[in-house]
């Protein structure tokens, strides 16, 4: 029987933080807690999936700002707007699922579906 966990949700989209002080815990800690709660909460598979695509793109356009460095900077601007879209982005969307709204992150890839 599926429940209603607001409160877990809004702590799964906050576990991404975890990549400012582990590294890959921000990763980890969403994806073991989708796995696990997945068929037992409401949303959770829902949020789940926006969270990992969410860290996958991150990843991606990390990765691809790299070799921008080297065009004038502009990788430095592209690491910047990543900085603050990983750190306010999970932030937004914990607030948003604990008032029931479903989770929305901009310019994130659709790689899991």
């Amino acid at each position: 029987m599926k429940r209603t966990d607001n409160q877990l949700l809004a702590v799964t989209h906050l576990s991404q933080l975890l990549h400012y002080f582990t590294g890959i815990g921000g990763f980890v800690l969403p994806l073991i807690l989708w796995i696990v709660k997945k068929d037992s909460v409401i949303d959770m598979d829902e949020h789940g999936k926006a969270i990992l695509n969410f860290q996958i793109s991150i990843f991606i356009y990390a990765l691809i700002s790299v070799p921008l460095i080297f065009l004038f900077g502009f990788g430095l601007l592209v690491l910047f707007a990543i900085v603050i879209m990983s750190f306010v982005l999970p932030i937004v969307n914990a607030v948003n699922s604990s008032n029931g709204r479903a989770p929305y992150y901009p310019f994130s890839l659709q790689i899991i579906s």
